[in-house]
């Protein structure tokens, strides 16, 4: 479990930082509905239970090693409890933290992953062509930043 123990430090390292680190999301750091998405869950997660690293920074691939995932785009990916999540049942599982109304959408999670998937993965194929894309990764601004690994 050398794997996992690197996943285990990174945690700890961001905790040791200050950070209340709980769940880690992985996203696009180039895509502009990801890093709005973000912003999104940064307004709603006032005690700060998510922390965030960018898929195509060198702590999001560290992240994913222990779960031998391969380094895929198209998907964001919440790591909570050692568990990793992905696609819809990630995006649900983020809501399922977050404040206010957002928490019911978390009943969708009744809806099987292969009805759900289909409709993510059209969104994610075409975000670029409808929300645009940046040529480098989102620049936390000053307040936000010690929320990012």
């Amino acid at each position: 479990m050398k794997s996992y123990s690197a996943h285990v430090r990174v945690i700890e390292k961001a905790r040791n930082a200050g950070g209340k680190v709980k769940a880690v999301i992985l996203f696009d750091g180039v895509c502009n509905l990801c890093s709005g998405a973000v912003q999104f869950i940064i307004k709603r997660d006032p005690d700060a239970y998510f922390s965030f690293a960018a898929l195509q920074e060198e702590k999001g691939q560290q992240l994913l090693r222990p779960f031998n995932k391969e380094l895929s785009m198209n998907s964001v990916i919440l790591i909570e409890n050692g568990r990793l999540y992905e696609r819809s049942a990630a995006a649900l599982q983020i809501c399922r933290h977050l404040r206010g109304a957002w928490k019911l959408l978390y009943v969708f999670k009744i809806i099987p992953s292969f009805l759900r998937d289909p409709l993510y993965n059209y969104v994610a194929r075409n975000r670029y062509k409808w929300f645009g894309k940046k040529d480098h990764c989102m620049l936390p601004t000053k307040d936000t930043r010690k929320r990012f690994l």
